[in-house]
């Protein structure tokens, strides 16, 4: 379904072909160098550079994530409150701040590393079908494989994120036909930094092994996602980005017809820290621009009403996933 190329070019490449599907014809007509000399946006460049990360991984390894993350997310940006409830199609995610021994409250996780760190430990859980994760070098290696440097300020989001995580708690709630099923707990079971070191005031970076919440390994282990590690790696920085390619790779290749979704509808499920529709539609567009760059399987159009989805193959092909990955069973949704 991808539009022919016009063989009049256009003077930039980019953002705008992405959101119109015509991306990945254009790139692959013009090899990345012309493609970057077109490019008139850091945005631009940043689709054109996702969609050449993509397009020449040839590992393709994959990472995982809950399906329910598919619907709904951890806040983009840190919040004051204690507690972060959103909704998405059947689906509700509420999240609680853990708090310290003295009982202060350390706060819900958010952003771009957070996630990181939650794809790390669900995908080495789906790859080992294991809830006892092995971190020291290993999380150390695939955090600065994603973009993210693990000293100065990077350690310390990497430190805080990690501490929001070990102490919060969690509860999905998937509303169907037969009644309300409910996932109540947290995602793992030890704290994933430790305190201090024994020798002093030297702090730590990893433990060596975590356990994940038996509650949540189960439901993972159900509902498994998977995506393309490459492709979170060309979306590095962007939470919002990642938010959306997540749920493009779990909505496609279910699909067995065009569906439109409109922008209040998504307002509704990745808007909250917008005041305004039209101020969530704008960054909305950009992070959808990267997110479709890094996913150039799929078919979807966006206009100024619409974002339509069209039945397209899943971000990593079936024989790519781990033999001891099961097939996820697909959520129940509405719309």
């Amino acid at each position: 379904m991808r539009d022919s190329i016009d063989t009049a070019w256009p003077m930039s490449i980019g953002a705008e072909e992405a959101l119109e599907g015509r991306l990945r014809g254009r790139f692959e007509a013009l090899g990345i160098q012309q493609a970057l000399g077109l490019a008139q946006t850091a945005l631009d460049r940043r689709c054109v550079e996702a969609m050449h990360l993509v397009l020449t991984d040839e590992d393709g390894a994959p990472g995982f994530v809950h399906a329910g993350f598919a619907m709904t997310a951890l806040p983009h940006k840190r919040i004051e409150a204690t507690e972060w409830v959103r909704d998405g199609a059947d689906v509700r995610l509420r999240i609680e701040s853990g708090k310290t021994h003295d009982g202060t409250s350390v706060g819900v996780p958010f952003g771009y590393v957070a996630r990181l760190i939650l794809l790390y430990l669900q995908t080495e859980a789906i790859k080992t079908r294991s809830r006892e994760v092995e971190l020291g070098r290993s999380m150390h290696s695939w955090l600065k494989a994603m973009g993210l440097n693990s000293g100065g300020k990077g350690y310390e989001a990497v430190r805080e994120q990690s501490r929001r995580l070990s102490l919060c708690r969690l509860t999905f709630y998937r509303i169907g036909e037969g009644g309300e099923a409910v996932m109540n707990g947290g995602f793992v079971r030890e704290a994933i930094l430790p305190g201090r070191d024994a020798g002093g005031a030297q702090l730590s970076l990893w433990r060596e092994t975590v356990v994940l919440d038996e509650v949540f390994y189960e439901s993972l282990i159900r509902h498994p996602l998977p995506v393309r590690e490459a492709a979170i790696r060309a979306l590095a920085g962007r939470s919002m980005a990642i938010d959306l390619y997540i749920w493009l790779a779990y909505r496609l290749h279910h699909l067995t017809k065009p569906t439109r979704v409109p922008w209040p509808a998504l307002y509704r499920q990745f808007g909250s820290g917008f005041a305004l529709q039209r101020q969530f539609r704008a960054h909305a567009r950009e992070a959808l621009a990267l997110a479709l760059a890094a996913y150039p399987e799929a078919e979807v159009r966006v206009d100024e009403e619409t974002v339509v989805l069209m039945p397209s193959p899943a971000p990593v092909p079936e024989r790519l996933r781990p033999s001891s990955s099961a097939p996820p069973k697909r959520l129940r949704l509405r719309g």
